[in-house]
């Protein structure tokens, strides 16, 4: 039976991330997809940043204690169904939930590798990124880097399809179920945008869609994970789940060409 809060017949999804108060990627982000997609959204905040769509001006990390407290008193009182993590800072916070994932009931998440922005800030310590290899990886259900972490997971270059595959295959390799890497910064050198998918069989999918010019996007990756773990939530399988966040995200990228754009850098999602 799915899980379902008890004020309501939506499933409940919850967001580790950090917060973007411009509201185009991070917690926000996560919630307005879960909501989107009939998800109840629950979220623990790991970092208050300082950002809008022109740049990272700034940062707060929280405690270990603050986000394991955010996270145990939703668990207490929600079946989460399935959850995704973002931005994981420090050391201390990719180890503290890793923890949290193996020793209690939370399903295993949706990873989304958070590591420099849109804009080129740096937003995980470079100590971090070996524990998100070495402990969060271990228990995802997925994980979704886009090229360039992808490129920092696996330790190679990555310059067409065939390389994207040999990453999948590393990273699985780390104890991930499955990989979903994403090729949009291959994407202007040809006319699509090719993600690829290594299910946990070991067997590739690729999501193929007509690449669209909008420019630099703020928060694609956020909501695509989001929108994944919401599947995920519903009872979808793994690559239903994808294929329903590949088909999201493609609207919304579509709707950029003709809605006006906000902000004054790269447009929000």
């Amino acid at each position: 039976m799915r899980s379902m809060d008890h004020q309501s017949n939506r499933v409940v999804a919850l967001t580790i991330a950090g917060l973007d108060p411009s509201g185009g990627a991070g917690a926000i982000a996560d919630i307005r997809t879960f909501v989107a997609l009939q998800c109840f959204p629950t979220a623990a905040l790991t970092s208050i940043t300082f950002q809008n769509t022109t740049g990272v001006f700034g940062m707060a990390h929280q405690s270990v204690a603050t986000v394991r407290s955010q996270i145990d008193v939703v668990v207490q009182d929600f079946p989460v169904a399935a959850a995704k993590t973002g931005m994981l800072p420090t050391v201390e916070i990719v180890s503290e939930v890793a923890r949290l994932f193996r020793e209690t009931g939370l399903p295993a998440p949706v990873v989304d590798p958070v590591m420099v922005s849109t804009t080129g800030h740096s937003l995980i310590a470079k100590q971090a990124t070996e524990a998100l290899r070495n402990e969060l990886l271990p228990v995802a259900r997925i994980v979704t880097p886009n090229i360039p972490e992808a490129q920092q997971l696996a330790g190679i270059s990555i310059a067409n399809e065939t390389d994207m595959r040999r990453a999948a295959e590393m990273i699985q390799q780390l104890g991930a179920k499955a990989v979903l890497v994403k090729g949009g910064h291959l994407s202007l050198r040809s006319k699509d945008a090719v993600d690829i998918l290594i299910n946990e069989a070991g067997e590739f999918i690729e999501f193929r869609e007509q690449f669209v010019e909008v420019g630099e996007i703020h928060g694609s990756g956020c909501t695509l994970s989001a929108a994944i773990a919401a599947g995920l939530a519903k009872g979808l399988s793994l690559e239903g789940a994808v294929s329903e966040a590949k088909e999201f995200v493609t609207k919304a990228i579509w709707a950029l060409r003709v809605e006006p754009r906000l902000g004054h850098g790269a447009g929000p999602l």
